[in-house]
């Protein structure tokens, strides 16, 4: 079931040690198939070595195992409430790298600083409400899947204009259309953060980007008129 998937899935989880994203099995990449309302996902506290595309996990959207013999990422649930909410999503990522992470335990919004970010965040990424003890201890990942959704939705995000989020005292997550996607933007949320630590050490200048600015690299890429790249070439 859904192998060309679980190819891409697995493909996209062994980019995170490639690209230096994860230490350990600190990790996972999820991708769906919307026409089935199924997703796969990386296998719990498997190393990445022994990772194939037959031992990922398909589940459903009620958070379900489908398909696999092995249990699934123990951030399962959270995968699920994003793909339930924001169903332009097709891909999935968590990890804790520690410049996105540090970030998310201080609970500072990741600003756009410079122009690396505002090339795929159009605003600030936005840093969660901290859980409370009953979250925690009721429905862990599902309520951190629900406090990701709501500061969205209170803070008025589009969550394809800011293809990420940092979950307050745990790490960031991030999506895109595909799993590998998802990888880039985990990636680029990882440097931006970097040199955001680096910035406010070395002024305490507001630094923020113009909006003219943000809105230039941003729709460069994404808008409409979009001209970055070769898409819209004869």
């Amino acid at each position: 079931m859904l192998e060309e998937l679980r190819r891409e899935v697995c493909a996209a989880n062994l980019l995170l040690p490639k690209l230096g994203l994860v230490n350990f099995t600190w990790g996972n990449v999820s991708g769906i198939d919307r026409e089935k309302n199924l997703f796969v996902i990386k296998p719990s506290g498997v190393e990445y070595e022994k990772l194939t595309p037959e031992n990922m996990v398909v589940v459903n959207l009620r958070g379900e195992t489908v398909e696999g013999t092995l249990r699934p990422s123990s951030d399962t649930l959270t995968h699920m409430v994003l793909y339930n909410e924001f169903p332009s999503l097709g891909g999935i990522v968590h990890v804790h790298s520690p410049w996105a992470t540090a970030f998310a335990q201080a609970g500072v919004d990741l600003e756009p600083l410079g122009t690396t970010h505002a090339d795929t965040f159009y605003r600030a990424v936005p840093v969660t409400a901290p859980l409370t003890e009953a979250e925690i201890q009721t429905a862990y990942e599902e309520n951190t899947g629900k406090a990701i959704v709501r500061t969205f939705r209170e803070r008025k995000i589009d969550p394809d204009a800011v293809p990420a989020v940092l979950a307050r005292q745990h790490g960031p997550f991030a999506w895109g259309k595909s799993p590998a996607k998802a990888v880039e933007v985990a990636k680029t949320l990882e440097l931006v953060a970097e040199m955001n630590y680096h910035t406010l050490q070395l002024t305490r200048a507001d630094v923020r980007l113009p909006q003219f600015l943000l809105d230039k690299h941003y729709f460069r890429k994404h808008g409409a008129n979009a001209y970055y790249g070769q898409q819209n070439r004869g």
